[in-house]
């Protein structure tokens, strides 16, 4: 009843319900005019804040949550570990939520997490994520959340991520640079805002070599065995491929794994680039070329500022959208060498 209460006032006052629920706070986000305004109008519809719901914002659980898609992906992996540190020198605990790229899971895991289970949530989202209802909804409940690394748009809620169309873009060049002519974009899910941000970096790039006609995207999923045939198939049906930017690191495995069957040399007959935190990727044959992002920076980042939101203070303009920038780490993957 409480929410639907404050729907009314908000639809009535045409503001948003969590301004609508600060107001009734007294928080010092909200101006005094607009505090008096909802005041006046709960007043004269009777509504009366639901008690027990704002004791359980006030009663702190010492606890935040950080829903991640996966952690096969080494970048989620050392997210966290930025997230625990900051963290525990709160005296918090972190509740690790996988939504394993499922809509559904992520929704019925923010669904759990109303009910005053933790003081904050952090959330990168699900690949499959079309419909983002459950994430206003969250915002609406005037609950602390925090957007990293995969982050929906349209929601005015603070964001920490890295420079991916720019890092996209160094990546693409560097091919160029390294003699490619035509480079292929291997992309996970159109919903993600970072595919769209790299693909923006990728076209960016050919545009500025003129070389706009040769755009080549390849779509490719969750599925590995799916993405090697879709890889292999691209390329023995496109030749002239010289070089592959990989969206995501298991792409670039993927691609290593069908160059090896199809008697490709990396880099004589084809070089890759790709996004990848794995300290392993100097390890790979030839070692990859990848551009590195500051995750543990990254979970640093998000924590604190969660934990300025649940202690209530103001943030600061710059702490709404935040962006560490990526570094591109040059290996034999890329390098020009001789054919044998």
């Amino acid at each position: 009843m409480e929410n639907l209460n404050l729907k009314k006032l908000a639809e009535e006052l045409n503001l948003s319900i969590s301004t609508v629920s600060r107001a009734l706070r007294d928080s010092h986000e909200i101006g005094e005019q607009t505090k008096q305004r909802v005041k006046a109008l709960a007043k004269k519809l009777g509504f009366q804040p639901n008690p027990h719901a704002s004791s359980l914002r006030k009663n702190k659980s010492k606890t935040i949550a950080v829903i991640v898609p996966e952690i096969e992906n080494n970048f989620f992996s050392q997210v966290i570990n930025g997230v625990e540190e900051v963290a525990q020198k709160k005296g918090y605990h972190v509740l690790i939520y996988l939504t394993h790229e499922d809509q559904g899971r992520e929704i019925d895991i923010l669904r759990l997490l109303r009910n005053g289970r933790v003081d904050g949530v952090m959330i990168s989202v699900s690949n499959t994520t079309t419909s983002f209802e459950h994430l206003k909804a969250y915002k609406d409940a005037d609950v602390p959340l925090v957007f990293f690394d995969r982050i929906y748009e349209n929601l005015d809620v603070p964001r920490i991520t890295t420079d991916d169309t720019e890092a996209a873009y160094k990546a693409t060049e560097h091919l160029f640079k390294m003699g490619c002519k035509r480079v292929a974009y291997l992309s996970m899910s159109g919903n993600l805002s970072i595919s769209s941000r790299r693909k923006r970096g990728y076209k960016r790039a050919l545009e500025k070599y003129s070389l706009a006609e040769n755009e080549l995207t390849v779509e490719c999923n969750m599925n590995d065995d799916e993405n090697r045939k879709k890889i292999s198939l691209f390329l023995q049906q496109n030749k002239a491929v010289d070089g592959i930017f990989a969206a995501v690191e298991k792409l670039a495995v993927n691609s290593y794994q069908v160059c090896h069957d199809l008697k490709l040399n990396i880099p004589n007959d084809i070089k890759v680039v790709s996004f990848s935190n794995l300290a392993a990727a100097a390890l790979f044959d030839p070692p990859l070329s990848a551009i590195v992002q500051p995750a543990y920076e990254i979970g640093k980042e998000a924590t604190t500022i969660l934990f300025k939101i649940i202690d209530d203070k103001v943030l600061l303009p710059t702490e709404n959208n935040v962006i560490i920038p990526s570094i591109l780490v040059e290996r034999k993957s890329t390098s020009r060498q001789p054919r044998q």
